[in-house]
């Protein structure tokens, strides 16, 4: 006699689903059938057009009950799903036009390695930074959180450290290696990340890990925790370097900006910029844009000069140092993005488009 699988179980078969086809994402929208991200695009799953019934019999048992309280309050919760033998998986659940709506992303069960994830060697240094802050940046979807926890794992790997990582929700999971690892989820373990920041600055870390620096207060407790000496990693949706330190000034009032600048002078090491672009074939391909922070660097935030960065990364390949622009071209160069979608991609769109040998308005 068969019997159905329990209420809490019922979306896992489009996770299994997801599994199988290769994907990134679970859409679930009232008034759409579910659909894929696969490969950066949308594909439809066949089945039926969800109802509110839909969604609420798949999302409501696996969510926990203080995030479905949020959901009904605020319209928006987040939080991690587990498919034992399967995959983790990031949930956003709120509300749209037409009801409610979700999106389910897979969290690989293994964090990847810099080699694995294709990230040039120079990557690596960021892990032996003692000290100051780290940006990864990008677009949503660009794998910001997978490469801030490869960079983690290495540090994991290879010092004996105390780590700290604060997120919403935890996504991966770090077994202790030669650190100590405390990961804490913003609402369960701290009320945000700004209180967050504060408590692990007395929680004796040599590294803490931002899962999302949104907000004036997170972003000026980030840099205390840095000037104190402790590493700090975290992550902003900006494109390049340029546009990350102009971002992390420009969310303080006026009166406080030079202060801000010489902060982030003092305490910034690196930023590391990304973005998936579709890979010829099929799947895709990072771009990436690093910096190398440097006295000349500092000099140029400080007096808020950060347009001259983008001729600093130009110049600067003998520090190991990459542009996005030079990244994206070095892609078309191998064959593994077409001329359309590097220059789509691209900073400089003037710039890119001579080197591809792109005509005006193509």
């Amino acid at each position: 006699m068969s019997t159905a699988p329990p209420a809490g179980r019922r979306i896992d078969r489009f996770l299994r689903l997801l599994n199988d086809r290769g994907a990134s994402d679970v859409h679930l929208t009232v008034g759409r059938p579910p659909m894929l991200r696969i490969a950066g695009s949308m594909e439809k799953v066949r089945y039926r057009i969800l109802r509110e019934a839909d969604f609420e019999s798949l999302v409501r048992p696996i969510a926990p009950e203080d995030r479905w309280r949020d959901f009904l309050a605020s319209g928006d919760a987040d939080f991690a799903y587990e498919v034992p033998g399967l995959a983790r998986f990031r949930v956003n659940i709120f509300r749209q036009q037409r009801g409610s709506g979700a999106v389910l992303r897979l969290i690989p069960s293994q964090v990847m390695t810099l080699e694995e994830l294709g990230l040039p060697n120079v990557v690596r240094r960021l892990a032996e930074l003692s000290g100051g802050l780290v940006l990864v940046t990008g677009p949503t979807g660009s794998g910001k959180s997978t490469t801030l926890a490869a960079i983690v794992d290495l540090i994991n790997a290879t010092r004996a450290a105390h780590i700290i990582t604060l997120e919403d929700p935890i996504e991966f999971l770090h077994t202790p290696k030669r650190c100590l690892v405390h990961q804490r989820e913003i609402g369960a373990h701290a009320v945000s990340f700004a209180d967050g920041i504060r408590g692990a600055m007395r929680e004796d870390p040599d590294v803490v890990l931002v899962g999302e620096m949104r907000d004036r207060e997170t972003i000026s407790m980030a840099l205390t925790a840095a000037e104190k000496g402790i590493s700090v990693l975290g992550t902003l949706h900006t494109s390049s370097a340029v546009k990350t330190v102009d971002r992390i000034v420009s969310v303080f009032p006026a009166a406080e900006q030079d202060g801000v600048r010489s902060v982030l002078a003092e305490v910034l090491r690196a930023v590391v910029a990304q973005q998936l672009l579709p890979k010829i074939g099929g799947g895709r391909v990072a771009a990436l844009e690093l910096l190398f922070s440097s006295p000349a660097i500092g000099t140029m935030i400080r007096e808020g000069k950060s347009h001259q960065i983008a001729s600093a990364l130009q110049t600067g390949s003998r520090q190991g140092m990459v542009e996005m622009d030079g990244s994206i071209l070095a892609l078309y160069t191998e064959g593994l993005v077409t001329a359309r979608t590097a220059y789509d991609a691209a900073i400089d769109k003037d710039r890119v488009r001579g080197q591809l040998g792109l005509a005006e308005g193509e």
